[in-house]
Parts: C-alpha cells; sequence; structure tokens
C-alpha cells in the first residue's frame, strides 16, 4: 500500500528513522560503565532502547529508575558524555539520502519532528549536514507539549507552509504514529528503528508500516 498521492511534505522522526544515532548512545552508556567499573553491554541490547531516550539508557545500564537517588546523577552524566560526542558514529540509515534526495528533486520539502532537545539535535543535525536542506526542526524546547501531542507536528507544518492534511509522517515509535494520527496526517511506521517488539508495529494503526529503508523508498517515489 502506497500513500494516495503524492504528499505536499514528509516529516521524519529522528532517531531510528531517519538517523542511526545508536552507535553514539551505545558508545556513551558504555564509557559511563566503564566509569563505575562495571562490563559494556551488548550493542544490540543497548539498541532497541534508544528511541526511549536517556531515561531508558540509564534504565538498561544501571536498572535505575527517575525515583532512585542516583538516578539523576546517572542521568546527567549520561547526556553530557552524548553532548560532548553527538556525532561521532551516527550516520543517515543507508539508503535514506537518496530518498530525501529524490524528495528535494521533485520538490516535495521535508522536515524533522523529534523528542530529542535541541541542545542535541541542532548539533547533530548541522554536523550530519541535514541543516541546509531540511524545511523544519522540530523539537519539545520549541512547544508546550511532546509527541504524541501533535503541537510540534502543526508547528512543523506551519513552518513549511503546507496543511497537515497534506502531510505524511513517518516513526519508530508508536507515539509518533500516534502524533500523527492527532495531526490529521497520514503515518509511515518503520520497523528497521529502535523498537524493542518489531511485531507490535503492527498495533500502531499505522496507514502504511515500512519494515526497511528501502521499503520507505518505494513508498515515498
Amino acid at each position: 500500500m502506497k500513500p494516495d498521492a503524492s504528499p505536499s511534505a514528509v516529516l521524519f522522526d529522528l532517531d531510528g528513522t531517519l538517523i542511526d544515532t545508536a552507535p553514539d548512545f551505545i558508545r556513551c552508556l558504555n564509557q559511563l560503565r566503564e566509569q563505575h567499573g562495571l562490563a559494556p553491554l551488548p550493542a544490540a541490547h543497548i539498541r532497541r532502547s534508544v528511541s526511549n531516550g536517556a531515561r531508558a539508557m540509564v534504565r538498561v545500564g544501571f536498572g535505575l529508575e527517575p525515583e532512585h537517588p542516583d538516578y539523576l546523577a546517572k542521568h546527567t552524566a549520561f547526556l553530557d558524555l552524548y553532548e560532548e560526542g553527538v556525532a561521532v558514529e551516527t550516520r543517515l540509515f543507508e539508503g535514506m539520502d537518496p530518498i530525501l534526495l529524490g524528495l528535494e528533486q521533485r520538490g516535495i520539502p521535508w522536515g524533522i519532528v523529534t523528542n530529542k532537545p535541541v541542545r542535541f539535535a541542532a548539533p547533530l543535525v548541522q554536523a550530519l549536514g541535514l541543516a541546509q536542506r531540511c524545511a523544519a526542526v522540530v523539537c519539545p524546547d520549541h512547544v508546550a507539549e511532546r509527541k504524541p501531542h501533535p503541537e510540534a507536528l502543526f508547528l512543523a507544518c506551519d513552518q513549511i507552509g503546507v496543511a497537515p492534511g497534506q502531510a505524511i509522517y513517518v516513526g519508530d515509535h508508536e507515539r509518533d504514529i500516534e502524533a500523527g494520527r492527532n495531526a490529521g496526517m497520514k503515518t509511515i511506521a518503520v520497523r528497521y528503528g529502535y523498537i524493542e517488539e518489531p511485531t507490535s508495529v503492527d498495533q500502531w494503526q499505522a496507514d502504511i508500516i515500512a519494515d526497511t529503508v528501502s521499503d520507505l523508498a518505494k513508498l515515498l517515489q
């Protein structure tokens, strides 16, 4: 199933959808574990939780929840390490750049709507050479409500100058699909992202599911 017609804009979630940030999350978490005398965790064990952010990293790496007295120090230390190297190993997913080039050549603007704070998202987008290419970058700092609330998607569409109903939102988390539906957009769930239970994607009520970047390319052609 493909979108009914060419969209007026395509919006992407960032981590696990547009770019592969997992290597830097894995590096930073294992570096922090090493500082505390702990052995590194397998990359695959960390990777599937990356879309849930620093809170998930502290849970995976140290088994701590926010109410634990040691949580805040670990959370802060992880974010500081990550800020020092947001784009050391992070790259666009293989095959994603041709998708973006294809949209650009067809005159279809694309943007980023992420729950990643601007403190990390802005330098990352800049380092990957995407800042001059994308039509909007909306982070939690720019809105009052985070995804799955649709406010960030509405803001991105306003910045681009398109109606939400004419845009597509692509994401690798249930909150992305919920946000897209709440905004009245077509939604594409990508199963190649950082998903703890890949079969759960079938329950997200996305309009379309892309199992691979290649599948996504075909959908957006």
